[in-house]
């Protein structure tokens, strides 16, 4: 049997619909600076679930969003530290546990918007300052929804120069997963590999089904793989428009924790040794992968 690093879910998306605030640019950056018991609470949720790794809740907080959008009146830096704080008190709540705080970054500009992405010399630069502020506690970077190769590799060279280990995470069409959703084949990133050092990669924000076309190409690769999907019936044209709120996406009602624990342990046959979930997937979904795999004979780690 395999030792498997199970993830927590939903961060942001599981913010909002804890808050009866209204959803808007910043979501979920705005209900943590005004509700941040609500992190907490939700990081205790994914531990208890079984969840080892801790995601904090800064997949949007960096410089260019900021600059477009406008800033929410804290600095940059102090909403970091508070994404750090509630994650990191969640990994030493229980020494023993081995629990670890993975620091999120998504892509710069805007998701799913491989047209608007810099050059990956840019990209390293933009990147630098969120990277710095993650790196003095996390233990390790995830780079989110990369949709591109030339988006994976500024995230890459990015990841390079933090110190820390890192993961890149890419998302694949809805509709077919042996594609990034630039239209690039997903066997494009192989020669990245050759240049850079990410110590895992993975599908995530993308339907389950695509995420099971699209990781056979990724074992291919020689790296530890997994996936995290989301519960989204796809990606709408409407969340693809400037400053967009996540109620412009539609969950599906198909994706109850049965039904994703299906594909989660579908994923973990194909070799995958890091499985969670992302947006419209709680901790109720992190639960019932954790049933599954110690009823299977698997060590989450």
């Amino acid at each position: 049997m395999s030792k498997i690093t199970l993830l927590d879910g939903s961060i942001g998306q599981e913010l909002v619909q804890r808050c009866a605030d209204p959803a808007t640019p910043f979501w979920s950056t705005s209900v943590m600076i005004h509700h941040p018991q609500l992190l907490h609470d939700l990081h205790r949720a994914y531990a208890d679930a079984g969840a080892t790794v801790m995601t904090t809740n800064t997949y949007a907080v960096l410089y260019d969003r900021f600059e477009q959008m406008g800033d929410l009146g804290v600095p940059i830096p102090q909403i970091v530290s508070m994404a750090l704080d509630a994650a990191c008190a969640t990994r030493d709540s229980d020494a023993d546990a081995g629990r670890r705080v993975a620091g999120a970054l998504g892509p710069l500009m805007a998701s799913y918007r491989p047209d608007r992405c810099p050059p990956p010399d840019e990209a390293e630069r933009m990147y630098a300052d969120s990277v710095a502020h993650l790196a003095e506690r996390a233990d390790l970077l995830i780079f989110e929804t990369m949709a591109s190769v030339e988006q994976v590799e500024g995230a890459m060279r990015a990841g390079d120069a933090s110190g820390l280990p890192y993961w890149i995470a890419v998302t694949v069409e809805d509709f077919d997963g042996t594609k990034l959703r630039s239209g690039e084949p997903l066997s494009d990133l192989a020669p990245l590999l050759s240049q850079h050092q990410p110590e895992a990669l993975l599908i995530n924000c993308s339907r389950p089904e695509a995420v099971t076309d699209g990781l056979d190409i990724l074992a291919s690769f020689g790296l530890p793989f997994g996936a995290y999907a989301n519960g989204f019936t796809k990606i709408s044209e409407g969340f693809l428009k400037d400053a967009p709120v996540v109620d412009a996406l539609e969950q599906r009602s198909d994706l109850d924790p049965s039904a994703y624990a299906n594909f989660a342990m579908s994923w973990v046959d194909k070799g995958a040794t890091i499985i969670g979930g992302c947006c419209e997937v709680g901790p109720a979904h992190i639960s019932e992968i954790a049933s599954r795999l110690r009823a299977d004979g698997h060590q989450i780690i």
